[in-house]
């Protein structure tokens, strides 16, 4: 199979649903929008569309995109082009209110903010993103982020990474660990290896990249691995987990990360731990023991808490990774399904897809991409509807495949916070 084409993905990216307005006789039903990322502020553009009065709670006033970050850490791309205000929003009849979201009362159906202001609603989508989990690695806490960074929300961690590469003496060492399953953006720690390979070949050649992995099975492995021996095969180091690749403890200090075979040494350690949904999701109720929001895959209903709605990587998705373009296709359909239910409509059973660039050098682009439908309560592949870039693809197609990468960023940013 193969990966959709440019012009399936700018479709897939820039489609305009044609939202049912609801007919509720006592005025517009009141939906509130908590995370203002791809997915909630896509989120609160479609309900928008449908006719609801909408109110998006974001406690930052400008957004810092993850996708691409990778490319900032490398010096690919500049900082500024991560970050987003939210005019756009707001410019399209969206209530935008920078603040914490402090509680969430499902019985009464209400959100409070940190400030004590209340926002009432019929229906509460939530779109938090992650928490990272600092009490997994032992040594590994919010301070020694700040000596061995995650990047794994992006901004001043990305920053700081990108810093810290740049000053490292050549011939020095960068270790990255890798989580298990599940995460954010799931090819996102192999890509970051790629490019930081990027980096020590052109800048650093003597440096060297070991990759500690919690797993020994991982998104686009094949296509990651080739491309790995033919770019940077006395560079890049992969230890994966039946090799000693999970990492059992970290010292901030000694710059140390042990394993339970080996301990390493480093001059740039990144360290990208464990993952769960962000903070309100756990406060609202809608979080099981694993960290994540078990959802309906119709409508993105919370199973634990009637009236919520949780979309992006906070969900559990089944088989739909982690990641922007899923954040966004989820948010649409999301509100499809909101819409219907405060009309008294059933909604319509959907299809959602998705598609992960990667870059392992720059000119040089890699892809996945799924089409996902609900199946035995949960969201499952539609079997022969995917694809991946061709092992054996040559060089002008690894180049459109950024292209296409760029492309899809650009209007991905552009409609959702444009």
């Amino acid at each position: 199979m193969t990966a959709p084409t440019r012009r399936d993905l700018i479709c897939a990216a820039g489609a305009v649903l044609a939202f049912p307005k609801p007919s509720l006789a006592q005025g517009k039903p009141k939906v509130v929008v908590v995370g203002g990322g791809f997915g909630g502020a896509s989120a609160a553009r479609a309900l928008l569309a449908g006719g609801l009065d909408v109110t998006l709670v974001e406690a930052n006033a400008t957004y810092t995109a993850c996708p691409f970050s990778n490319e900032v850490i490398a010096g690919l791309q500049p900082m500024e082009a991560q970050r987003f205000g939210y005019d756009g929003v707001s410019g399209s009849g969206v209530r935008v209110v920078h603040a914490v979201a402090a509680a969430i009362d499902a019985d009464r159906r209400r959100v409070t903010l940190a400030d004590g202001a209340t926002l009432p609603y019929d229906r509460l989508v939530l779109s938090p993103g992650i928490d990272l989990r600092f009490d997994v690695i032992p040594g590994y806490d919010e301070a020694a982020a700040e000596v061995m960074p995650h990047a794994w929300k992006a901004g001043v961690q990305t920053e700081l990474l990108r810093r810290r590469i740049e000053a490292m003496p050549e011939g020095g060492t960068v270790v990255l660990s890798v989580p298990g399953n599940p995460y954010r953006c799931p090819p996102g720690p192999y890509e970051r290896a790629s490019l930081i390979a990027h980096v020590l070949k052109t800048r650093k050649p003597s440096a060297k990249l070991i990759v500690l992995d919690a797993k020994d099975v991982f998104s686009k492995q094949r296509l990651f691995e080739a491309a790995w021996a033919s770019l940077y095969p006395s560079i890049l180091e992969y230890v994966p987990l039946a090799g000693g690749g999970q990492v059992t403890g970290v010292d901030p200090a000694t710059m140390t990360v042990r394993t339970d075979f080996s301990e390493y040494k480093a001059d740039v350690a990144c360290i990208i731990p464990p993952q769960r949904a962000g903070r309100i999701a756990v406060t609202a109720g809608v979080a099981d023991r694993s960290g994540w929001c078990p959802i309906d895959p119709v409508t993105f209903e919370s199973r634990l808490v009637p009236g919520i709605h949780v979309i992006g990587d906070a969900a559990i998705a089944g088989a739909m990774p982690k990641s922007a373009f899923s954040a966004d296709a989820q948010a649409q359909v999301c509100a499809l399904a909101v819409i219907d239910l405060l009309a008294g409509r059933a909604p319509e059973e959907p299809k959602l897809i998705n598609t992960c660039y990667s870059l392992v050098a720059p000119g040089y682009g890699i892809s996945i991409a799924g089409v996902y439908r609900p199946s035995g309560g949960v969201l499952a592949d539609v079997e022969g509807a995917g694809g991946i870039s061709p092992l054996d693809a040559p060089a002008s197609l690894r180049e459109q495949e950024a292209a296409y990468a760029a492309d899809w960023y650009r209007t991905i940013t552009r409609r959702v916070f444009g």
